[in-house]
């Protein structure tokens, strides 16, 4: 990676941090090369990375990241206190939204918190000018799907969800939300 994916990468880290509890158990979905566990690591307890890009497990100080795709790939039994998808959902197609939202469901403790950063749609025109700079990499700029920021409540609905947070950030390119499961 990039300088600026770098930064980009850990802005979004400390815009979800707040929201994870300390000495919580955490699901990164997405989670590439384990960047929020090492950032983390002394904040939470443990948990579990999964990604499709990975040929096989790696582990991140005591975090073990997985190669798959979320839920279909995901080891039985886990539960966690939060599940994280920074810079993800815009890559998911929209016929895996039912089954992105069980998951969430199946995996994601009572009371426990769903944290989404996902750009906004302006982000793709910048980001092709920054790729074609050779200013960032542009991980996977190909999968975003044309993704509107809208659908985002829309995926993770009431009662099984509330919407705790909305904000926007890296100057309104970028937004935060972050659910918490219904009980």
């Amino acid at each position: 990676m990039k300088t600026l994916d770098l930064i980009l990468q850990r802005w979004r880290i400390r815009k979800a941090r707040r929201f994870i509890p300390r000495g919580g158990q955490v699901l990164d979905i997405g989670s590439a090369d384990g960047a929020l566990f090492k950032a983390l690591e002394s904040h939470i307890g443990g948990g579990l990375g999964i990604d499709p890009t990975l040929r096989e497990p790696v582990l991140v100080g005591k975090t073990r990241i997985v190669p798959g795709f979320f839920p279909k790939d995901m080891p039985e039994g886990a539960a966690f206190d939060a599940i994280t998808m920074l810079a993800v959902l815009e890559h998911i197609p929209e016929s895996e939204y039912g089954a992105l939202r069980q998951g969430c469901l199946r995996f994601l403790k009572p009371g426990g918190r769903l944290i989404i950063t996902v750009p906004s749609p302006l982000v793709d025109h910048i980001l092709k000018a920054l790729k074609a700079l050779r200013l960032i990499d542009g991980m996977s700029l190909e999968e975003h799907h044309g993704y509107q920021v809208e659908q985002t409540a829309g995926i993770f609905p009431p009662p099984s969800f509330r919407l705790l947070c909305r904000k926007h950030f890296q100057l309104g390119l970028n937004n935060l939300f972050v659910f918490e499961r219904g009980k």
